[in-house]
């Protein structure tokens, strides 16, 4: 591969670069994370685009050339988003984030040893596939996006063309975090497949483990010591395993349950938390779902457990699960977002963790904000 020397720069001006660069990849990260959620916002697209932009910027300024062409054509797709010409989609933050990454190591290289490599060839065929993307052909985005994304990094193993785009599992749109072992992966992709007909039986919107882990993730990085966030997708999906086994009429009853039948349907916690028991390396995330349904005045189950009892991925995944519960109701009328933020506010104050519970509204406030 090529080798890019730059001109004699200050370490001050190097350290400086390297210093904004960090920053703005963290903040496009967390952008990101929030445009999953609401890919419509365009307040948030802008920002992404600005990013881009000045990193391309501060690239000129100190003339690291061979970078700057293909974050120019990244800077354009992000522009034709930001006016509403084309969708947010889910492979748009996976090659926003590898070509920051490039760019990244990159600078660094420069910064440490004063030279850096470059695949000429790779940007270029990059280049290529950004250019196709328009807004007249919508439909071919997804293929596009993923092609370029398998360009610069083949192991994930992305959708190869247009054809096949639409036939594989979109791990960026799906609760699954990127940097699994291979086990974790194969494991976490197992459950997630596995809850589908079982969300379906128990009456809930499409998607529901998707929804909750996703917002967990963004709630989960607010924290001072966020939890795995493995073991945290693991049990946002697994933690209603049981209710498959429970009678239909029980599950989907629209009165008020007899006292046989609710000890029937809280018996589900033990069903799903055996699911993951001779699985060691979920064992935190069988914890969580065994104590999902715990409350911090004891007055939850199966156990009666309280306060610092109950670990904290259990205690997120209570309110979260409240929280879809209210918005995605297939048995009752649904809340908006806002409504339900409030109901879980006022009618659970106490029972949930006052810690997670600032901080779940806080991420709300966020996401809500327009």
């Amino acid at each position: 591969m090529p080798i890019f020397k730059h001109e004699e720069l200050e370490d001050d001006i190097l350290h400086d670069l390297i210093g904004e660069i960090n920053e703005l990849y963290e903040a496009s990260e967390q952008t990101l994370i929030e445009l999953e959620i609401t890919p419509t916002d365009n307040e948030l697209q802008r920002a992404l685009f600005r990013s881009v932009h000045t990193i391309k910027g501060d690239l000129g300024l100190v003339s690291f050339t061979p970078m700057i062409n293909v974050l120019q054509h990244l800077e354009d797709l992000l522009d034709l988003l930001r006016k509403g010409e084309i969708d947010y989609t889910s492979n748009m933050s996976d090659l926003v984030l590898l070509l920051m990454d490039k760019v990244k190591v990159f600078v660094e290289s420069c910064v440490k040893s004063g030279q850096a490599e470059y695949d000429g060839e790779l940007n270029d065929a990059v280049i290529k596939i950004i250019s196709e993307i328009d807004g007249t052909n919508q439909d071919r985005h997804e293929g596009l996006l993923a092609k370029a994304v398998n360009l610069i990094e083949p192991s994930r193993q992305l959708q190869q063309d247009d054809a096949s785009a639409q036939n594989m599992v979109n791990l960026t749109r799906s609760g699954i975090p990127k940097n699994l072992t291979p086990e974790q992966q194969v494991d976490l992709l197992f459950f997630r497949e596995l809850m589908k007909p079982i969300e379906m039986r128990a009456g809930y919107a499409e998607g529901r483990g998707d929804r909750i882990a996703q917002l967990a993730f963004y709630i989960n990085a607010l924290n001072a010591k966020p939890i795995d966030e493995a073991q945290l997708a693991v049990a946002c999906y697994m933690h209603d395993f049981g209710i498959s086994f429970m009678p239909a009429e029980v599950v989907n009853k629209e009165t008020e349950l007899t006292s046989l039948e609710q000890r029937l349907l809280r018996s589900h916690v033990y069903k799903s938390a055996r699911l993951l028991e001779n699985l060691s390396i979920w064992d935190e995330a069988r914890k969580m779902v065994m104590q999902h349904h715990e409350l911090m005045d004891g007055t939850g189950y199966p156990m009666g457990l309280k306060a610092d009892e109950i670990c904290d991925g259990a205690k997120l995944i209570a309110i979260l699960d409240k929280y879809d519960g209210l918005i995605n109701s297939t048995k009752y009328k649904k809340q908006s977002k806002k409504d339900a933020v409030i109901t879980i506010n006022k009618e659970f104050k106490g029972k949930l963790s006052g810690h997670w519970l600032r901080l779940f509204n806080l991420g709300m406030t966020r996401l809500l904000k327009d």
